[in-house]
């Protein structure tokens, strides 16, 4: 009986894992089940009806099991396909949303650059608008306000700044016995003594001592510090004082010498004339002056602006299409003309402007030379072609109506010599050119009222060799002025022919040499006279020049060379001097004596 059942319980455990094997092969197909029974009946598998259908509820719930873990496997990928398929609809709806978004504020920034440009276009017109204006009116606007400079209001006044001592002028608090004493014995010390009381009380006393011992040092040195601040302010203050006193003493000198008349006062101030005067920007504001008290005479040699102040735009309108600011150009009839009107309203402003000073007697009639600096296309040197001179009375200006006049036709009616075309900077002759305020002047000596008629020129000092040459000049019909030997760059006088065909500025170099006078200082002169724009360059000595300095002179032909014959033929021409060169074996001049140089 037992081996029976024995056998019997091998068999199924047998047939379950067989069974268990099967299912796992068959994945739980209804097809791998019939299989799995039909091996447990061809297997001999005997099991009673009440344990086969045990066996079979169990396989159909463990089947059951399965499928539905099967189930909600797919409905979980499902509901992961559903999920990822929407968080890609998500991610696409919000990518189009930053794109809608983006392409708005594209739209917005285009539309805001678009309304930039064209309020830029609309202020970049109205500032050519306003520019052209401010040029056109550059007359009349000045005539509103009469040029003046008051000689008090160029004296300082000197306000006294009462004196701040600053942290120095609070000391500290001195140390107190209060600050030092030991706290009071209490009833059981006075009870048993008050000994340590008393050496806590020698003890504070001593320390009150250092304290107040250092606090003295301190107060002292502050004290001191404060003394001293307080003299330098005083000091300063009387410093201040002084510096505007001789600063108030030179003004009233300088008010004394204008109204006198002195040259050098008189160029200043109405040099502070036309430094007050107000101009648009792009103008240089640069000019030179130079006063001729004896004919109540100012001459200014005033520097243009480019035309580069003259705007070239009409208006300026936004182009959608192109996305940029273009400008449309003014005809070049207006830009020239503008220009020729403009130059006309400085020349005749400046004029204006020193004429409406009150400088009763001292001023009766104004040279205004105007030229523009530029560039020889030619060349590349730099160049200043006057493009328009004026000389213009006080009487004639006065009765001119300078708010109703055309200033081209104003010109005209002074006799102005304007360029025919002065937007291409074509020049013209001055009416007076000269520029002395490059020279610095010194007063002149006679020296032909005390030179012998047979007296060496050697024997004469430098200084006096320059007058009598300065002299020669004179008596030949031009004006001459001797400056000082140093640092006039070469130039021992300044000659200026009045002739207004032939006529200009001379720079004179006199050498009261024994030898033979070097090619080198030639070559310098011609240097010298480009930098001051001379017409004419002359160089006088008491020797001799040698071959290769005429030549050069003959090749520059704008240098006269004067040896010592012809300054001798000269002086007994036009001075009625007979004097002598002690040169001993002096060489045969090469050419012959010139009346004129």
């Amino acid at each position: 009986m037992y081996r029976a059942w024995l056998s019997w319980r091998k068999v199924r455990l047998a047939g379950y894992r067989l069974g268990v094997r099967s299912v796992m092969l068959a994945r739980y197909s209804r097809i791998g089940w019939d299989r799995v029974g039909k091996r447990r009946r061809a297997g001999g598998c005997r099991m009673g009806r009440g344990s086969r259908r045990g066996g079979s509820g169990y396989w159909q719930a463990v089947a059951y099991q399965h499928e539905q873990q099967r189930k909600a496997a797919e409905r979980q990928q499902k509901d992961a396909v559903r999920l990822a398929q929407q968080q890609l609809r998500l991610a696409e709806q919000q990518r189009k949303a930053a794109e809608r978004a983006a392409a708005q504020a594209e739209r917005d920034r285009r539309r805001e650059l678009e309304l930039a440009q064209v309020a830029e276009a609309e202020r970049q017109t109205v500032a050519v608008a306003g520019r052209i204006q401010a040029l056109d009116s550059l007359l009349v606007s000045a005539l509103t306000t009469r040029p003046h400079v008051d000689f008090a209001q160029l004296k300082r006044q000197v306000v006294a700044r009462p004196f701040d001592p600053g942290p120095l002028g609070k000391p500290r608090r001195a140390p107190r016995w209060e600050d030092f004493a030991p706290p009071p014995p209490s009833r059981l010390d006075r009870v048993f003594g008050s000994a340590r009381y008393e050496q806590a009380v020698l003890e504070a006393r001593e320390q009150l001592a250092r304290a107040r011992a250092k606090y003295d040092v301190v107060e002292e040195h502050r004290k001191q510090r404060l003394a001293a601040a307080e003299r330098q302010h005083a000091e300063q203050l009387t410093a201040q004082r002084e510096d505007a006193a001789r600063h108030n003493v030179a003004v009233d000198r300088f008010e004394q010498e204008f109204r006198a008349g002195q040259p050098e006062a008189v160029q200043r101030y109405f040099d502070l004339v036309l430094r007050r005067s107000a101009y648009p920007s792009g103008f240089s504001r640069r000019w030179a002056l130079e006063y001729l008290p004896n004919g109540r005479q100012l001459v200014v040699e005033y520097e243009l602006p480019s035309r580069d102040v003259i705007p070239t735009e009409s208006r300026f309108e936004y182009v959608k299409s192109r996305k940029l600011i273009k400008s449309y150009p003014r005809p070049e009839a207006e830009v020239r003309a503008g220009y020729e009107r403009l130059v006309s309203q400085v020349a005749l402003r400046t004029v204006w402007e020193l004429f409406a000073v009150e400088a009763p007697g001292l001023l009766d009639e104004v040279v205004f030379n105007g030229h523009v600096p530029t560039t020889d296309p030619a060349t590349g040197q730099p160049r200043d072609p006057y493009i328009l001179s004026v000389a213009a009375s006080r009487e004639a200006f006065s009765e001119l109506v300078l708010q109703d006049v055309n200033p081209r036709e104003c010109l005209r009616y002074l006799n102005a010599l304007v360029s025919p075309h002065p937007y291409d900077l074509e020049p013209v002759r001055p009416v007076m050119e000269f520029d002395l305020t490059k020279y610095r002047f010194i007063p002149e000596i006679d020296a032909i009222a005390g030179l012998d008629g047979r007296l060496d020129l050697l024997e004469l000092s430098p200084v006096e060799f320059e007058h009598l040459v300065r002299q020669l000049f004179e008596n030949m019909g031009m004006q001459a002025w001797i400056t000082q030997a140093s640092r006039d760059d070469g130039v021992d006088a300044v000659a200026t022919n009045p002739d207004p065909i032939v006529g200009g500025l001379c720079v004179i170099q006199a050498k009261r040499y024994r030898r033979c006078v070097e090619t080198d200082a030639v070559r310098a002169l011609a240097g010298v006279m480009d930098d001051k724009r001379a017409a004419k360059g002359i160089m006088v000595t008491t020797s001799w020049y040698g071959g290769e300095s005429w030549a050069y002179a003959k090749r520059q032909g704008r240098i006269e060379l004067i040896d010592g014959d012809r300054l001798k033929y000269l002086l007994n021409e036009h001075c009625g001097l007979n004097i002598l060169i002690g040169i001993p074996n002096r060489p045969r001049p090469r050419k012959a004596p010139a009346t004129e140089p």
